[in-house]
């Protein structure tokens, strides 16, 4: 088995947080009217789907419930069938546009599971390729990415729209 290394994404983590508050920011995004600036690229009935800002790849994208909930017994039965069947639907949508080998999928619950935002759960749908890793962020702590993310999500919100 091969590790998923991601050294970039250590200035996220060591970079200081704001302070908890009752809002997440998956909430603010949820109550954004922002989709472009935001990456936002589909929004359903209990759910929305959106492109990492710190990806581990390109395509990253995290399926988030509106509502703010910590723990999977928090949703509701329809927001986690909603969840699982947007979860479904990016990855249709990710293999026609950017033609993956496979995907890595999970969700990490509560802070020593590596949740970067604990508060609100939330999806990684990370798309991936044979040979998708590289020197660069061994050596560098640069990652490459093959695409911008605001061009990138013109293109699947054009296929998640269809």
């Amino acid at each position: 088995m091969e590790p998923l290394h991601a050294p970039w994404r250590i200035d996220y983590i060591l970079a200081p947080k704001p302070p908890p508050s009752e809002e997440s920011l998956f909430s603010r995004i949820a109550q954004s009217n922002d989709d472009e600036g935001n990456h936002v690229v589909v929004r359903e009935r209990t759910c929305y789907a959106v492109l990492n800002t710190f990806p581990y790849n390109g395509g990253h994208l995290m399926v988030i419930p509106y509502r703010q909930a910590s723990n999977l017994g928090d949703l509701t039965d329809e927001e986690l069938c909603d969840l699982m069947r947007l979860t479904r639907r990016s990855v249709t949508v990710l293999k026609e546009v950017m033609n993956p080998d496979g995907f890595n999928i999970g969700l990490n619950l509560g802070k020593a599971a590596g949740a970067g935002i604990e508060e609100h759960l939330h999806f990684h749908v990370v798309p991936r390729w044979s040979g998708d890793t590289n020197f660069m962020p061994v050596i560098a702590k640069t990652t490459v990415l093959p695409q911008a993310l605001s061009e990138l999500a013109t293109r699947l919100r054009a296929v998640f729209s269809k």
